[in-house]
């Protein structure tokens, strides 16, 4: 399934400045039925968001009207716990499109690049220049350039560079999944296939 390419990303962020996020969190198990990727977005950090009448939590982040965005600036070990992919697709499907974190689960971030959210892991240091900015101006806007592997607070102007996989990088660049990767290439394997003999 196609996603949406991803080159440059300029947008507001929305805080979570919470360590040890982990995904039952991000999505709990009561909500894993479903096999489709759609409706996930609903019930992101759902236990966090809504009381036990699903009346809003008005405290939390995501119920705040001043905050909004593409981009999720969570704390340290952001998708932590079971694999999960559910988690990513919630992630994906409320709407955002980046998360930034200075540490990420091997395997959350695994899934959110399979889907098409861009897992951004800064240092400590960089990470809490975001909140500070952000709580000093909730409309205050990060550039997360892909190409160049650098996300910017524009504010400021301060950046750092960040870390991806080239292929994961292609893929996101593309709006690509594997399958979608696959099939791009899929004259070069018939023609490898028709030259190699059994």
């Amino acid at each position: 399934m196609a996603y949406d390419k991803f080159n440059i990303l300029t947008s507001s962020a929305v805080p979570l400045p919470i360590e040890n996020v982990d995904t039952d969190q991000i999505i709990p198990a009561r909500f894993l039925k479903a096999t489709e990727r759609k409706g996930f977005g609903d019930n992101l950090f759902r236990d966090w968001r809504y009381n036990s009448d699903d009346t809003p939590k008005e405290q939390f982040v995501l119920n705040n009207p001043i905050y909004s965005g593409k981009i999720l600036v969570g704390g340290k070990n952001f998708g932590s716990g079971s694999s999960r992919e559910h988690a990513a697709w919630a992630v994906y499907d409320y709407g955002f499109r980046c998360v930034v974190s200075s540490f990420f689960a091997d395997i959350f971030r695994g899934n959110c690049l399979n889907i098409g959210v861009l897992p951004v892991q800064v240092s400590p240091e960089f990470l809490d220049k975001i909140f500070k900015a952000i709580e000093a101006d909730p409309k205050t806007e990060l550039e997360i350039n892909l190409p160049e592997q650098k996300i910017t607070i524009l504010a400021t102007g301060e950046h750092e560079s960040f870390d991806i996989n080239d292929y994961k990088k292609g893929n996101m660049l593309n709006g690509f999944d594997d399958i979608d990767y696959l099939l791009n290439i899929q004259k070069d394997i018939e023609k490898y296939a028709e030259s190699t003999p059994l």
